[in-house]
């Protein structure tokens, strides 16, 4: 990043983003359900045995569940996140085209999506991570905010390096200073390795302490260039209530 805007930070090794849908015959339901009891712990499990045998492994893992639009759709219905040193090779197929636990005979396919994430605003101390008091500590789950995700595609084309540049330090500068001023406290910026064939070119997430602090910064945010690069048709704004914390 340009030495003028030194308040963004560059996290170490790469984000693993991977996008979930779930299938046609599954309810939102099942798919939360069996995405927390019958996922998450096999993951946990499987990253403890990894780190404890000295193998390449994810130091983070959260995932989000995404809101319904107003009319009862989901786009999509969660990301996961995992932060590795470094991004582990590519699956020879998506996971669950053969189905390894009930959590993806629920959802469809997916891929790895790799990214580096610049952290604008931090905030992370305001997001709980205790374990549970009850149970075992991990998976967690934590409410009591409101998060925009926005997942960007570009317009035909695109110089994607001047793109990411216009983005990490104009529209970051411009998105801070408007969260500053409706309550926002965490702001993250992740950016695709292969933008060119990825569905998405980047990725934003800002977190508010109510929805009120969402409509303020929609009132107060203004253009500052990046529709240059930016394309309405594509790009997705998903609403968040709660995430589910596997590794803090």
């Amino acid at each position: 990043m340009p030495a003028e805007f030194v308040s963004i930070t560059e996290t170490p090794g790469d984000k693993m983003v991977y996008l979930i849908r779930r299938r046609p015959t599954a309810s939102r339901e099942e798919l939360v359900a069996h995405w927390f009891a019958n996922h998450m712990p096999p993951v946990i499990e499987m990253m403890e045995r990894w780190a404890e045998k000295g193998r390449p492994h994810a130091k983070r893992y959260i995932a989000t569940l995404f809101d319904a639009d107003r009319s009862g759709h989901y786009e999509l219905d969660g990301m996961a996140q995992m932060w590795w040193d470094e991004a582990p090779p590519p699956p020879d197929a998506p996971f669950g085209t053969e189905p390894a636990d009930m959590f993806q005979t629920k959802a469809e396919p997916y891929v790895p999506w790799q990214t580096k994430e610049y952290v604008v605003m931090d905030g992370l101390d305001q997001l709980s991570a205790e374990p549970n008091a009850l149970n075992d500590p991990y998976p967690m789950t934590r409410s009591g905010f409101i998060k925009i995700t926005f997942l960007v595609v570009t317009k035909p084309g695109a110089d994607h390096a001047a793109f990411f540049y216009h983005w990490c330090t104009v529209h970051a500068t411009n998105v801070e200073e408007v969260m500053r001023k409706s309550s926002g406290f965490r702001y993250l910026i992740s950016h695709s390795v292969d933008p060119e064939n990825d569905p998405y070119a980047g990725m934003a997430e800002l977190y508010f302490p109510n929805a009120e602090g969402w409509r303020t910064y929609r009132e107060l945010i203004k253009p500052d260039g990046m529709e240059q690069w930016t394309a309405n048709t594509g790009t997705l704004i998903l609403r968040t209530q709660t995430e589910m914390v596997g590794i803090p």
